[in-house]
């Protein structure tokens, strides 16, 4: 049923996704406002600005001054949502995110789109592979790597209700939704969206469809794949992780973002600590981005279904070894 919905579905522009549930989030509450970095054009925000003037704030191409702006604001008890390119809000604004966020206790929540090969052909020096890894070792921060509309509006409402700095990673056009309207969601808790025997193929983000895909690859092969969408990296779901290792005895990742760092150190470490198992990483092999549309990144990274099963191939034949 899964694997219909996703061959059959039609894309999903996500960032209309977010501005629609922040319109909604901001009806029913005052706190929250909305802080962009010269970006309206790109995320349609605009219809945010005309809806609440007074809660919408531009702070043209500054992104330290608006991570600051909306820490500070948060100190006040608004809750801002403070939008700009991965690359931007995480490489630049870094030391605001520390300084004015986790270190000051803020309650900032922090959105990043176009992460990884989702920034196309705004080039290598749009494309973060490395904003999971600048953000996981900061203090207190909860990090979310999104590409499915029903997941994104739950994750909006999950972020307004829990307290504490908060990255959410998302593609902006071009989402292929995998989850039902009546499915529920927890902050560091996976989602699992295959059973399997054979292998675990945890992925987030814009992965998890082709995780899904991998799966059925595998399954022509006689290869049976539990499929997890580990949608928060940061808790790590450690009992998950856990399960997957002692069912499957072997464990392939995937992620758009670099395999150091992200969502397949994470997995790693839990692995070390837990149940040491066999692994595979499928991600950007610690090189830096190119221009390019989607479908051919996907392939130049190595991202795709294919890569992935061959890479649980490999993994379960070790895990025999």
């Amino acid at each position: 049923m899964l694997a219909k919905l996703i061959e059959n579905a039609r894309p999903v522009a996500l960032h209309d996704v977010y501005c629609q549930t922040l319109l909604q989030m901001m009806e029913e509450d005052p706190r929250i406002v909305q802080i962009e970095a010269d970006l309206a054009g790109a995320m349609g925000s605009q219809v945010i600005g005309q809806k609440f003037p007074d809660r919408y704030f531009n702070c043209g191409i500054m992104e330290g001054h608006e991570v600051g702006l909306g820490c500070g604001m948060s100190v006040n008890g608004h809750i801002p949502f403070v939008h700009s390119f991965t690359s931007f809000i995480t490489r630049r604004a870094a030391d605001q995110i520390f300084m004015s966020g986790c270190y000051a206790g803020a309650n900032a929540k922090l959105i990043g789109t176009d992460p990884g090969i989702c920034a196309e052909t705004n080039g290598g020096t749009h494309m973060a592979f490395e904003d999971v890894g600048i953000t996981r070792c900061m203090a207190g921060m909860t990090i979310l790597d999104v590409a499915d509309p029903v997941l994104l509006r739950s994750a909006l409402h999950m972020m307004r209700d829990t307290q504490g700095m908060m990255y959410l990673r998302m593609r902006r056009p071009g989402a292929i939704p995998y989850y039902a309207e009546d499915n529920t969601f927890e902050i560091g808790k996976g989602k699992i969206l295959r059973e399997g025997t054979d292998v675990s193929i945890i992925a987030s983000g814009v992965l998890v469809v082709e995780a899904l895909r991998a799966a059925k690859i595998l399954e022509a092969k006689g290869i049976s794949a539990r499929v997890v969408d580990m949608f928060t990296i940061k808790p790590i779901d450690l009992d998950l992780v856990r399960d997957c290792a002692e069912k499957t005895g072997c464990i392939v990742t995937a992620e758009n973002h670099n395999v150091i760092g992200g969502l397949g150190s994470a997995v790693a470490e839990a692995l070390a600590e837990t149940v040491p198992a066999p692994m595979a990483r499928i991600g950007a092999q610690d090189r830096v981005g190119e221009v390019g549309e989607f479908d051919y990144l996907i392939q130049a990274f190595h991202m795709t279904a294919e890569d992935i099963a061959q890479a649980c191939e490999k993994t379960i034949a070790r895990k025999k070894a």
